[in-house]
C-alpha cells in the first residue's frame, strides 16, 4: 500500500509566521497527499480550526499576537478539539521549551529545520 493513498484524507494544519516554512511543510505533506490547512499565526488558525476541522496541528512556537504555547492552550482547553494532536514546531530543542510545550497542551515536539519524514512519522503515530 502507497502512502499517497493512506494519507489521503488527513487534514494537516500548519501554522506558523515564516512563509518558508509554511510553504515548505505543505509541499512535502500534499506530495504525500494530504489536505494542508495553513495559517501565519494562532489567531488565524482559531478559525480555520473550526471551518475545517483537522486532524492534526503542527504549530510554531514564536508568533506575533498569540504564540504557540497560547494557542495550544486554547485549542485543548476547547472539548471540541482537545483531542486533536498539536504538534510544537521550533528552532530551540531544549528541555525548557519543550516542558513548556507539555504544559500547554502539545502532544509532541518537532525542531525546525525538518525533514518530510519527520512530519509524515509524527502524522503515521498520531492519526493512522
Amino acid at each position: 500500500m502507497d502512502g499517497v493513498n493512506i494519507l489521503k484524507d488527513i487534514k494537516v494544519m500548519i501554522i506558523d509566521d515564516s512563509n518558508m516554512i509554511r510553504r515548505s511543510a505543505e509541499i512535502f505533506l500534499k506530495s504525500s497527499g494530504c489536505e494542508v490547512i495553513l495559517a501565519e499565526d494562532g489567531f488565524e488558525a482559531m478559525s480555520k480550526i473550526v471551518d475545517n476541522q483537522p486532524n492534526i496541528i503542527f504549530i510554531d512556537i514564536v508568533m506575533p499576537r498569540l504564540d504557540g504555547y497560547q494557542a495550544c492552550m486554547l485549542i485543548k482547553k476547547n472539548p471540541t478539539y482537545q483531542f486533536i494532536p498539536v504538534i510544537m514546531l521550533s528552532s530551540r530543542d531544549g528541555l525548557f521549551d519543550k516542558a513548556k510545550g507539555r504544559i500547554a497542551g502539545s502532544d509532541n515536539y518537532l525542531t525546525k529545520p525538518f525533514t518530510a519524514e519527520g512530519l509524515l512519522s509524527i502524522i503515521r503515530k498520531y492519526v493512522l
